[in-house]
């Protein structure tokens, strides 16, 4: 890969620590839009847009970023899936999905699957080299993506508001491990607190070394060797040999599916994503003013999303390599009318997710995650990564189940990455993080954005709901709960959720969307009030 020519000048426009922004072309050329999690991770994107990159060149350093500046939802310890609608071909998934490790003892409980045993085999730094090598522009070299997040990890980044309730709320959990309480808490043991500059020296290590050697060296080499070091030390799973053969991600066509006459495209399995366009097929059978007897939408979408959930706990896709028989079965009419004919009858995760369009119209929609907040809750202790804990989300027991624990297996993920488009060309790239939650949060925003025709902005702020199984309807905001009480009458135990990370934006438990949208001729995107995420417009000059 070659770098810019120095001679080329580049300016950036943010709209730093702005929730929503649309691209002005006044004052240079529109190089493209970013919203993700947290403020410095939309500048990295940015960055690299303004310097010539593509979406993907700027998905890439964006993952890296927030790695460093969101570490509890993602890093290099963890894995990555990335939604792309290019300019010049359909949709398709850059698949990066983690592996568990080779050998495994027997296990009867999830229980036992603790502290560095429950990490799989971290994926997401092959999976994000391979898309920067296969699909960037060439005018980014793999220094470049990289050195925004180095950038934030030594010379620091600023703690916001949600950041700092995650680590008070899991304050006790860090102050029993030495490893991590020395990276995440003061010296005497406190926690930061929003608006403290924060450093990660060890992470910013492992950034340069990576930037010099290549991302092969986190699977052959030094970091490698270092990994497996602390594996056998500390009674983990993953092995030389399980790194040294993890294969590349793969390349897969997007699941595709319609609402409203809009293309919408998602992750396969082992994502979640057809359960969401199965949810949204459904409820593309009412019109988008009522349901059933003219019930309000929020009552026909909380209806939508039991079915949807109940779906994937009950009869989850059987095959993750062969599954687009089962797939089209759940979209077909026969399986909507099975869906419509059960209306009515009674029956903790985190991710990171980020949008980007750039100048030519490419959009990317990424998922990212460790899984539960810290992941495995033990750290590298010389590079400073936190290990994911993927194991947990595998079956035990059921050898015929599709996510059976068993030797390189890929464990369950809610990852929706979704984009929408008409005649080829993408309006809406939007996800959100919340494992289970994330079906339900994406199909809300996308029927406010289509159905109530409300702007991006006004769409990802709106109060949501969420459907636990079997019957738990939970209520962001108690505007619509006098809209839902109905639903009491069907089984529904409806009760306001009072989340412990709550703040001014809202309950982060309903999920962060990161969306961009297509609106009125420009890019509009809008960051998740419920997380500390920003909005970025890249302009570039000569």
């Amino acid at each position: 890969m070659r770098s810019l020519s120095p001679g080329r000048i580049t300016v950036v426009i943010l709209s730093c620590w702005l929730l929503a922004g649309c691209a002005a072309r006044r004052g240079g050329d529109f190089a493209g839009l970013v919203s993700a999690a947290t403020p410095e991770a939309t500048h990295a994107g940015a960055e690299i847009l303004s310097a010539g990159g593509n979406a993907i060149d700027a998905a890439v350093a964006v993952a890296f970023a927030l790695g460093v500046t969101e570490p509890f939802g993602s890093g290099v310890g963890g894995q990555v899936v990335l939604l792309v609608h290019p300019t010049d071909r359909k949709p398709f998934v850059i698949n990066g999905t983690s592996r568990a490790p080779g050998y495994i003892p027997n296990f009867n409980s999830l229980g036992q699957l603790r502290d560095h045993r429950s990490s799989t085999v971290p994926s997401s730094v092959r999976a994000l080299a391979f898309a920067w090598k296969q699909f960037g522009s060439g005018r980014i070299n793999w220094s470049q993506v990289l050195e925004p997040a180095r950038r934030c990890a030594v010379d620091g980044y600023t703690i916001g508001s949600y950041h700092g309730r995650v680590l008070e709320l899991n304050a006790e959990k860090l102050r029993q491990d030495e490893g991590l309480a020395s990276v995440f808490l003061k010296a005497d043991g406190s926690v930061p607190v929003e608006g403290d500059r924060w450093t990660q020296p060890k992470l910013g290590a492992l950034l340069a070394r990576l930037a010099e050697a290549g991302a092969e060296d986190f699977y052959r080499g030094e970091i490698a060797a270092d990994i497996v070091s602390d594996m056998s030390n500390r009674d983990g799973l993953v092995s030389n040999r399980d790194l040294a053969v993890l294969p590349e991600p793969s390349v897969v066509p997007a699941l595709k599916g319609t609402y409203r006459g809009w293309d919408v495209w998602t992750l396969p399995p082992p994502y979640g994503g057809w359960a969401l366009l199965h949810a949204l097929s459904v409820l593309d059978t009412k019109s988008p003013a009522s349901s059933a007897n003219g019930e309000s939408r929020a009552i026909w979408i909380a209806e939508v999303l039991r079915q949807a959930h109940a779906l994937r706990e009950t009869a989850p896709i059987s095959s993750l390599d062969d599954y687009h028989g089962d797939v089209k079965a759940i979209l077909s009419r026969k399986g909507i009318n099975e869906s419509l004919n059960k209306m009515g009858h009674a029956g903790s995760g985190e991710t990171t997710h980020f949008s980007i369009v750039d100048k030519n119209g490419m959009a990317v929609s990424v998922s990212a995650s460790i899984n539960g907040y810290f992941g495995a809750k033990v750290i590298h202790p010389r590079w400073g990564f936190l290990y994911n804990d993927y194991m947990r989300e595998f079956v035990i027991g059921q050898p015929e189940h599709p996510f059976a624990l068993k030797p390189d297996g890929i464990p369950f993920s809610s990852m929706s990455a979704t984009i929408l488009s008409k005649h080829g060309k993408p309006n809406l790239v939007l996800g959100s993080p919340g494992s289970k939650r994330i079906i339900s949060t994406v199909v809300q925003v996308v029927s406010r954005w289509i159905d109530d025709r409300m702007d991006i902005a006004r769409a990802v702020s709106a109060p949501r709901l969420h459907v636990e199984l079997p019957d738990r309807l939970w209520i962001e905001d108690g505007t619509i709960a006098e809209e839902v009480e109905p639903l009491a009458q069907r089984g529904f135990a409806i009760a306001k959720r009072n989340s412990p990370l709550s703040g001014p934006g809202g309950d982060p438990y309903f999920g962060g969307v990161h969306a961009v949208a297509f609106e009125r001729g420009t890019w509009c995107g809008a960051a998740d009030s419920r997380r500390d995420g920003s909005v970025v417009i890249a302009v570039s000059r000569r």
